[in-house]
């Protein structure tokens, strides 16, 4: 599988990640060119992965916050989490449908 873009609505803001599988049911999520974090699913639930080793990138830097521009900053809530992973699950069903 390969990286893919998913949009999700955060506050009123619409925010674009790039979604990166790592393996299988775990992804790096990427926001302005660096790593916000890993995400999994247990078949269940999506939970933040808290790993170190999932937490780096082979050749990305981790996500600096802090205002720049027209950024909207991102916070991995729970209710985060969800909606990223709904979009995840949508885009692995169109690409089997």
């Amino acid at each position: 599988m390969e990286a893919f873009n998913i949009k999700i609505t955060y506050g009123t803001n619409l925010v674009t990640l790039t979604v990166l599988p790592v393996q299988e049911n775990i992804f790096k999520l990427i926001y302005f060119g660096g790593i916000i974090g890993t995400i999994c699913f247990d078949g269940k639930d999506w939970d933040l992965v808290t790993s170190a080793e999932m937490l780096r990138g082979d050749h990305l830097p981790p996500y600096r916050p802090g205002k720049i521009g027209e950024r909207t900053e991102i916070e991995l809530t729970d209710h985060v989490i969800d909606k990223i992973g709904w979009e995840i699950e949508l885009e692995r069903y169109e690409e089997v449908a």
